[in-house]
């Protein structure tokens, strides 16, 4: 895990300018053990953050006393085995289809204060990511990646808290076909799916990816869900009516993909919703109509005009 301990409590005691690193871990490790809330599986936030500050103890090279990294290893495992029964039972609520109000209660601003409000507004990936990736559990792809045409950018999952921000925006109903284009490991098709009535489909370039999120939706019994590997532009594009875009692409590539999607917006309404660099070239697109206000480190959302 990255070290986020900067923003967290713990942080006082990573300051080596005031102690040894020796008594600083101590100090941490007695206040992990005398912390009985971190076993509580609402305290995700605060366990990884408590997992982050232990990890700056890990790698080779530091010298820890073995009663030490004793203690250590044992917090860490403790707080790991908390984290793995709570993805679990968010695991079994979802095959069994019961699973929706399991990750909904995680959304950023829920009433039980998971999330604040200007959470979207922060970078990088957090817990919710750590949620999101033990709850779906892929698998390393199996197989070397293809290599990217020049205008195809480099997979990267869509940080958690954006998914979730999708979710709300969109609003999806039993009405809707949602369709991620760049799907990449699954995260947004697979997120959609198990928390919204919308049928839900991924298209992806890279056949390992399509595997391991194909995998994924068996394993959690996500019988509607579809992945489709194929190049965006010979896709089958016309069942859709909400298109999810992280910038996959960029140049004249996304020029003709938007070309397509404004040829599908001729016989219905349909929305895009973008996040990323790509926002910027959507919105410049005369027949799509912002839904709010455009940043390119949050989702955006744009309806067809009539």
């Amino acid at each position: 895990m990255e070290c986020i301990a900067k923003a967290t409590r713990f942080m006082p005691l990573l300051d080596c300018h005031r102690m040894s690193a020796e008594n600083a871990l101590a100090s941490l490790i007695e206040e992990l053990e005398q912390d009985r809330s971190l076993a509580e599986p609402r305290h995700l936030r605060q366990r990884t953050e408590a997992l982050d500050a232990l990890d700056a103890y890990l790698p080779e090279g530091q010298t820890i006393g073995t009663a030490l990294h004793h203690r250590l290893r044992t917090i860490y495992a403790r707080l790991e085995s908390v984290n793995l029964k709570l993805y679990q039972s968010i695991r079994r609520e979802i095959q069994r289809s019961a699973g929706r109000g399991s990750l909904l209660e995680w959304m950023p601003d829920s009433p039980d204060g998971n999330g604040a409000a200007n959470f979207v507004n922060r970078t990088g990936y957090d817990y919710l990511d750590e949620l999101v990736s033990g709850v779906l559990q892929f698998e390393e792809p199996s197989a070397e990646v293809v290599r990217l045409e020049s205008e195809m950018v480099s997979y990267q999952p869509s940080p958690a808290r954006h998914i979730f921000d999708l979710i709300r925006q969109a609003a999806l109903t039993e009405r809707d076909s949602l369709i991620d284009l760049g799907s990449g490991l699954g995260h947004v098709t697979l997120i959609a799916s198990i928390c919204t009535s919308a049928s839900c489909t991924g298209i992806e370039v890279e056949p390992s990816y399509v595997d391991c999120a194909r995998k994924s939706a068996r394993s959690l019994n996500l019988n509607t869900v579809r992945f489709i590997q194929s190049e965006v532009r010979t896709a089958d594009l016309s069942g859709g009516t909400v298109f999810y875009l992280y910038t996959p692409f960029s140049g004249a590539i996304l020029r003709d993909v938007l070309n397509l999607l404004r040829q599908e917006a001729v016989t219905r309404e349909i929305r895009i919703c973008t996040f990323g660099p790509c926002t910027q070239v959507v919105a410049e697109e005369q027949w799509l109509s912002a839904t709010g206000a455009l940043e390119i480190d949050q989702i955006a959302i744009f309806r067809s005009r009539a």
